[in-house]
């Protein structure tokens, strides 16, 4: 007997060598190097930021917010020790206690299990092997675990663990899952939280606290009650743990700034730079955009959107359901599940209405109320230009399970709006107002005239509403916007702000014309001969027309052309003099930048620099800069006859950083000093509003009403809104650019410019003002009491009123020019 064991003990001693010389010669060389894990990189999401560092969007399929184990709250690590492997510190890697319970529970059971997994060995399945299990795995991990043991530090280790591990809702690593089920930090979390966290890696999906939260608590508590045991806490710490109550739910990343349009920019840019590996490459990239600005772009757009839907009339509800089901409470969650707040305007249903408001169930607020101020603008929408009568009671308006949106405003006065308690400092507090989702679209894009660096960019009401970009995206005409283009054209030709042109009627009835063309003003009036000045100030279209004729189509093309429009783009027709060329607010906002900035063409950019997960730089801005001091037009490239030919121009100033000159000094300042009357006398005044003599601007409004614009700087910052209907369709007959666009442009520039000095390009050298006679734009006598102001070039100057002289005034430039459009 005592031989049979000897034997036995020798034979099963023989097989363990053979085994174990298997795993050295077959398993053990096919084991990937842990160098790997030396310079591990997770799968860190892009992340977009403004130029001051506050979130603007994250993109990427896992979310991960890398930590180091200093960073780590020494409770969580106890928790995680707790709920995982508690022997952590002390084992080689591997708990030989726990494999032995977890081999006689297979004896016992005939059932593999997980059992036994230290936190070494986890790491090790996490960065190398599949999660089956099987025997040949589970010996993959063993020895994985004995090689990672040997070549890191027990903390390190510790890190890449809490780092990796998978906790649910798309959430790896402890940092991340602080964020997605708390919306909290770290060093923010509660015990019970901590605990939770601790609790998830055995079954992230099966006890997640949002949708198993009972099974959730249970492993909670299982955490508490282990990591009393191991003294990590007190009782009244674990009493007070236990009794508290699940309070997790579903965070986004926090956002800071709202600024979704840039974000998908940014995307778009970096996956074209990087391809896939953008989105999991850790990337910190950091735009252009001022936070502060941003905001003010976003509240002007959805204000100016929002008065224009009010203007117009009600359309009604969204949806409607059956009275009953909207009175029913139980059913009142399910039926707003599907509708999502758009642009801060909330989704309601309305569930009781009487004469003087109605009461309505939202998600987020619960059971409102919408008082007589909140209803009574709603006139029924009946087309852009009627609407019905006004409404004198909420039912005219609403009925019980309309679907409608609501908004939060100030209230007009506390007993105006009937408010039951006044707010901290006097005021009373926000009242709610019905609302819709406006129809109507709109855009806003604000930068740098000294470097092209865009601060602020809105591109619709809403992103997740609309994903379509309508600065960068939408191409449409901008009527009058353009005309200061032909006007400087005229002014490198040889007019000066005081030439005369005639504003009378003109008819084009030329071959290739469908129709007979008959231009006219936007108030169908007549004015004669007028100084160019007057004429751009209100708009005049007839003299554009005659302008761009006198000139020259091509030559209007051509020096478009320096503002960084393609010519190839735009009608080569007379009616380029009023804006009926395709072009996007980007491209109108950069060429407006060059009056701006006294005539250099700049490069719209938005990313400033592109960061690495460990926040080293790789890859920085380098855009082209105006010098404000080179005012000689010595350097004033040759015209461009192509965008091809502006683009070879541009970057052959690269090397030097400069902008390139596009248009001369004298020309650039001439047209911002037109401009800026613009806004003190013309279509533009409502922007007084801003007490500001240092912004220059133009107004636009297509045919039809279908476009409104404005554009307008100071030497600053410029500014490009467009307002109109995605498929183009008249606004309303009212509705111009100075009645739709303005308002946003004034809303935005009032915080743009809160607090900065007026700043204008200084006057150039080259330029002399004197008194003329407006009637005739000649020299005005010593002692004529109607004599204004005026700015000409030297040797533009006009001579004084002789006794013949009729009063038409200079009327400069080619005479006999067939009156045809091409």
């Amino acid at each position: 007997m005592l031989r049979f064991i000897l034997f036995a003990l020798f034979g099963l001693f023989a097989l363990a060598l053979v085994a174990a010389g298997g795993v050295l010669w077959f398993v053990v060389p096919g084991l990937p190097s842990i160098e790997t894990l030396k310079d591990i990189r997770l799968q860190v999401p892009l992340r977009v930021f403004t130029r001051d560092g506050a979130l603007i969007a994250e993109f990427g399929e896992k979310r991960r917010a890398p930590v180091t184990l200093a960073q780590t709250p020494p409770l969580l690590i106890k928790a995680f020790l707790a709920a995982e492997d508690d022997r952590f510190y002390t084992h080689p890697g591997v708990d030989w206690q726990a494999i032995a319970r977890a081999v006689v529970n297979l004896v016992k059971t005939g059932e593999k299990s997980q059992g036994g997994s230290t936190i070494t060995m986890q790491v090790a399945r996490n960065f190398f092997l599949s999660r089956e299990k099987t025997y040949l795995r589970k010996l993959n991990e063993i020895l994985l675990a004995l090689k990672i043991e040997r070549e890191l530090d027990k903390d390190a280790i510790l890190e890449l663990y809490l780092n990796k591990i998978y906790l649910g809702h798309r959430a790896y690593g402890v940092g991340a899952a602080a964020q997605v089920f708390y919306g909290a930090t770290l060093d923010e979390l509660s015990l019970p939280q901590i605990a939770m966290i601790a609790g998830l890696p055995k079954a992230p999906s099966r006890l997640n606290p949002v949708t198993s939260p009972e099974r959730a608590r249970e492993r909670r508590n299982y955490v508490l009650g282990r990591m009393l045991a191991l003294g990590y806490i007190s009782r009244t710490d674990y009493d007070s743990a236990i009794a508290a109550p699940v309070s997790a739910s579903l965070h986004g990343q926090a956002v800071e700034v709202d600024a979704s349009y840039v974000a998908e920019m940014v995307r778009a840019d970096l996956v074209g730079r990087y391809g896939e590996d953008a989105y999991t490459a850790g990337l910190r990239v950091f735009t252009t955009i001022d936070g502060r600005l941003q905001r003010a772009a976003n509240d002007a757009l959805h204000r100016t959107l929002s008065a224009y839907d009010s203007r117009h009339g009600y359309r009604g509800p969204e949806h409607q359901y059956p009275a009953a089901g909207a009175r029913d409470e139980s059913a009142q969650t399910q039926l707003l599940a599907g509708y999502a707040p758009v642009g801060g305007l909330a989704p309601a249903l309305v569930v009781a209405v009487d004469a003087d408001g109605f009461n309505a169930v939202t998600r987020e607020h619960g059971r409102i109320r919408v008082a007589t101020d909140g209803w009574r603008w709603a006139r029924r929408y009946i087309s852009p230009d009627q609407r019905g009568g006004a409404p004198k009671t909420a039912d005219e308006v609403v009925a019980v399970g309309d679907l409608v949106r609501l908004e939060r405003v100030p209230a007009p006065a506390p007993e105006g709006a009937a408010v039951a308690a006044v707010a901290p400092g006097g005021l009373p507090p926000p009242v709610w107002r019905l609302s819709q989702i406006p129809a109507v679209e709109g855009a806003l894009v604000s930068l740098s005239p000294d470097d092209g660096a865009v601060i602020a960019l809105a591109g619709g009401f809403d992103f997740e509403h609309s994903k379509f970009n309508r600065v960068t995206q939408a191409r449409r005409q901008p009527g009058s916007n353009f005309k200061p283009f032909i006007y400087s054209a005229a002014l490198d030709a040889g007019y000066t702000p005081a030439s005369f042109i005639n504003d009378a009627p003109i008819v084009f009835d030329a071959p290739g014309l469908e129709n007979v063309w008959r231009p006219e003003n936007y108030t169908g009036r007549y004015y004669g001969p007028t100084r160019l000045r007057d004429a751009l100030i209100n708009s005049r279209n007839l003299v554009s027309i005659r302008l761009l004729r006198a000139i020259g189509v091509e030559r209007g093309l051509t020096h478009a052309t320096r503002f960084g429009f393609d010519g190839a783009r735009l009608p080569h027709n007379l009616s380029l003099a009023l804006g009926s060329g395709d072009v996007t607010p980007l491209e109108i906002v950069r060429g407006y930048a060059v009056f701006a900035n006294g005539g250099f063409l700049i490069d719209p950019y938005f990313v400033d620099r592109i960061d690495t997960d460990r926040g080293e730089t790789m890859w920085r801005a380098q855009p082209l800069h105006v010098c404000r001091g080179c005012n000689d037009d010595s350097d004033l490239a040759a015209e461009p006859d192509s965008i091809e030919e502006l683009r070879a121009q541009m970057a052959a100033q690269a090397d030097a950083a400069r902008a390139p000159r596009v248009l001369g000094a004298e020309n650039a300042w001439l047209m911002g000093s037109m401009l800026r009357d613009v806004i003190r006398a013309g279509t533009g005044r409502r922007a007084r509003s801003l007490g500001r003599s240092d912004l220059g601007g133009k107004t636009g409004t297509t045919n039809d009403h279908r476009d409104a614009w404005f554009s307008g700087f100071n030497g600053r910052i410029v500014t490009t809104v467009w307002v109109g209907f995605d498929q183009s369709r008249s606004l309303g007959r009212d509705e111009t650019g100075a009645q739709a666009a303005l308002p946003m442009w004034i809303d935005y520039m009032g915080v743009a410019l809160e607090g900065t000095p007026q700043d204008v390009v200084e006057q150039p050298q080259g330029l002399v003002t004197v008194r003329i006679d407006p009637d005739t734009g000649l020299l005005a006598g010593a002692n004529d009491p109607d004599a204004i102001y005026e700015t000409f070039r030297v040797g533009e100057v006009p001579k004084a009123a002789t006794s013949g002289s009729p009063n038409l005034g200079q009327t400069r430039g080619p005479v006999n020019v067939p009156e045809q459009l091409f």
